[in-house]
């Protein structure tokens, strides 16, 4: 049975986002260390590691780690046991859930995948359409004065100057949040390339790859004349100009949690069960059609956890650890969220937060329930 959720965003609301654990013990006199170990999608990791930092303030026996090594590896690690939840941004294929039965989804922030780009003299708030994206990716837009950018740009000297060209490397949901919508908006790039979190990029003039958001940053930052594209606070961070982007209902957003709240509320997103398929959840899908969408970012989406119903699957774990985890799961999807509007995350609504109780109260350990 799936049951519906519209998401209807308060502003302030706040968004979590997550990563993968594993724990190791240490005993010190009289309090037992639990140190959770996670890994995954680089989009949520500026929220997930100010959560690690302020939860060791309130509980200084847990101790949590993540690893920033984008969703295709926080996939892996989930699916070969190694973490005890990871973090996507792309919901399991329904392939990937076969090789991770009984994996629990469990949405924590709400972000926005965004155009950065390095054009001296120029700074935020270049005009792009869906299809011109697409087609500078694709290398049929290969100079930033081309007329269709220019078009779309009145008033801006746009330079004669190659486009250089930078994407991941690794296997990455910031990557399949991007793919998704230019899939959604560009049939030659949905037939050639489609989405996923790793695709064949075309062998454009000028391509440049790098590993994480960060690395993405980086590149364009070092790049003048690049194009690329990160989770939002990655830009904000690094004062990077970004883009804004036409919708469907006609309009040039720029990204803000505002937008990005707008989006999740027109998506009014059907969310399964914690424990049923998640592959086809998609707010970037949804809006690509939503001429009424106004105000709404239109590459907006999910970031999730994932983790597995049953904890005593996984090795080293122990009933205390699988409780700390839960314990740690639940502070963020509630408390946690007063974190993220200051990193440019939008609020979780509290009928998503509601559904996320739900699926933690599903959670086991041999058997027994660990949060009521």
């Amino acid at each position: 049975m799936r049951t519906a959720y519209k998401i209807a965003m308060p502003i302030i609301a706040v968004a979590i986002v997550a990563a993968g654990v594993f724990f190791a013990y240490q005993n010190s006199s009289s309090t037992q260390t639990i140190t959770l170990n996670g890994a995954g999608a680089t989009f949520p990791f500026p929220l997930i590691d100010k959560w690690a930092a302020e939860y060791h303030k309130i509980k200084p026996n847990i101790q949590v780690n993540y690893q920033s090594i984008g969703s295709g590896g926080g996939i892996q690690q989930h699916t070969d046991k190694t973490v005890h939840f990871a973090a996507s941004d792309a919901p399991l294929t329904d392939g990937h859930a076969e090789k991770a039965p009984n994996t629990l989804h469990i949405p924590i922030t709400i972000g926005g995948v965004v155009p950065i780009y390095n054009i001296p003299g120029i700074q935020k708030g270049l005009r792009f359409t869906g299809e011109v994206l697409a087609d500078i990716y694709l290398g049929k837009i290969t100079k930033w004065n081309d007329p269709k950018l220019v078009a779309e740009n009145p008033g801006v000297s746009l330079p004669d100057q190659p486009i250089f060209v930078v994407h991941r490397s690794e296997g990455s949901g910031t990557t399949f949040i991007w793919t998704s919508y230019l899939s959604n908006v560009s049939p030659e790039w949905n037939k050639t390339v489609g989405k996923g979190t790793s695709v064949s990029w075309p062998n454009v003039p000028g391509k440049l790859g790098g590993k994480g958001n960060e690395g993405v940053s980086a590149l364009v930052q070092q790049t003048p004349y690049s194009i690329g594209y990160v989770e939002f606070t990655y830009a904000k961070k690094n004062n990077l100009a970004y883009g804004y982007v036409k919708n469907a209902a006609g309009e040039f957003v720029e990204p803000s949690i505002e937008s990005f709240a707008k989006a999740a509320d027109y998506a009014a997103v059907t969310l399964p069960r914690g424990d049923e398929s998640w592959s086809r959840v998609s707010i970037v899908d949804i809006l690509a059609s939503n001429t009424e969408a106004r105000g709404a970012y239109p590459i907006t989406s999910f970031s999730y956890i994932l983790i597995y119903k049953e904890l005593n699957v996984l090795p080293n774990m122990n009933e205390a650890a699988a409780k700390a985890l839960v314990e740690f799961l639940w502070w963020a999807i509630h408390d946690g969220q007063s974190f993220a509007p200051d990193l440019y995350y939008a609020p979780l609504p509290q009928s998503v937060v509601k559904h996320n109780e739900e699926t933690l109260r599903m959670i086991t350990y041999n058997g027994q329930q660990l949060h009521e």
